[in-house]
């Protein structure tokens, strides 16, 4: 190989592994659950009817949106991350993406993603965008340091891009949208108590004032996932009291919910790493299945 051919595959190699560094940054599993929130809000809002273009508008605005509030979390949590075994090779503390950079990035991306949202969908679309953008970077992120009620504030954020959704596909800000929002918020309790409890120790070493970290026996924690999944099950079966949504759909949510509070009050009892990291399955199968439900099932 000749020393330009070298030189062009270092330079090839250098910037695709860049390109990951970067993509890294926008936590594009996070993003994954987030974009799907969206499209079902999107859906619902049309009642089956939602227009391909409103839904590819929201998707682009809230996935740049999205990525934004992810390198911010990444950007601010560059030092914690750095104390934690789990995340110490992340681009930011292992050093591969400079502070600067990821700055720009998380600049670029909030400024386009809201301004194509407020050019395809309109002003609201865009503020919702905002306004979970805030909650997650500016709010939630900081409070991560400070209180163990910070999920409460970070579920809000996770909450949002349903709303979003909805708004992008014409709905009103009405029961139903508070119902899909309050779903995808209690939702989040026994995912994410689940993930604490599993990197408990990880985040004690980052100084994350998560709720295992300051509950040693797992009770409390236990708790907080069993209620929030208990809460959630009535939620569910206000499609079907309100907008009339078939017995399919209500013997759904009431299985979908019956495994998630089965998982649940299984962490609880026994509150170890095996029945968290269960939990947490149960969690990433429960809301994709239930979201599906609230889309295909038909009305009565």
């Amino acid at each position: 190989m000749t020393a330009w051919a070298m030189a062009y595959v270092r330079r090839h190699s250098h910037a695709l592994a860049k390109s990951r560094d970067l993509l890294d940054l926008t936590k594009p599993r996070i993003g994954v659950m987030v974009l799907l929130t969206v499209a079902a809000g999107v859906w619902l809002a049309g009642w089956g009817n939602a227009s391909p273009l409103a839904l590819l508008h929201a998707l682009i605005g809230t996935a740049l949106v999205a990525a934004s509030g992810c390198t911010a979390n990444a950007w601010l949590e560059q030092k914690s991350d750095a104390r934690m075994r789990r995340t110490a090779n992340r681009p930011l503390p292992a050093g591969r993406i400079a502070s600067g950079e990821a700055l720009v990035m998380c600049a670029a991306t909030i400024v386009a993603g809201v301004g194509y949202l407020a050019w395809t969908l309109g002003t609201q679309t865009a503020l919702l965008g905002l306004a979970s953008w805030t909650i997650y970077a500016l709010i939630y992120t900081p409070l991560k340091v400070c209180t163990i009620y910070n999920t409460a504030v970070g579920a809000v954020a996770g909450a949002m891009p349903v709303l979003i959704g909805w708004s992008a596909g014409g709905g009103r800000i009405d029961l139903m949208a508070g119902t899909l929002f309050l779903i995808i918020y209690l939702w989040q309790f026994p995912h994410f108590m689940a993930i604490a409890w599993i990197y408990r120790d990880d985040y004690a070493a980052g100084g994350l004032q998560m709720l295992p970290c300051v509950d040693p026996t797992g009770v409390r924690t236990g708790v907080q996932a069993v209620s929030a999944a208990l809460m959630l099950l009535p939620i569910t079966l206000i499609p079907a009291l309100v907008y009339g949504y078939s017995l399919t759909y209500v013997l759904a949510a009431l299985l979908l919910g019956g495994v998630y509070i089965a998982g649940s009050i299984l962490f609880l009892v026994r509150r170890d790493d095996a029945s968290a990291r269960l939990l947490l399955r149960v969690s990433l199968v429960y809301l994709p299945l239930l979201l599906g439900t609230l889309v295909y099932m038909p009305l009565v």
